[in-house]
């Protein structure tokens, strides 16, 4: 069953945050996943959520997308994410 990843991302150096998107595609790739939205215009329609990029991504399954995550590839490039970004991340299985 297919896995989705939601990132919503508090960029705050964007030259630094596109030296990661370009490192981090085709890795999320290579494991399997890819990009199904990526910083489009989004509106809030219920609730007090004030996200500032959203990224989704589709992975195969949890596991993969986990798998993934928890990569020692994924988490090298996280530590450039960190340093130019602030995120909130929900893996989500679907139907």
């Amino acid at each position: 069953m297919a896995a989705y990843v939601i990132f919503d991302i508090d960029i705050f150096n964007l030259e630094r945050y596109q030296e990661f998107m370009m490192k981090a595609k085709p890795a999320i790739e290579e494991a399997g996943g890819k990009y199904l939205a990526r910083g489009g215009e989004h509106k809030v329609l219920e609730g007090d959520w004030e996200p500032r990029r959203i990224v989704l991504f589709e992975f195969p399954s949890m596991e993969k997308a986990e798998a993934f995550y928890y990569s020692d590839l994924y988490q090298s490039l996280k530590s450039i994410r960190d340093e130019c970004s602030h995120g909130r991340v929900v893996v989500v299985e679907g139907l």
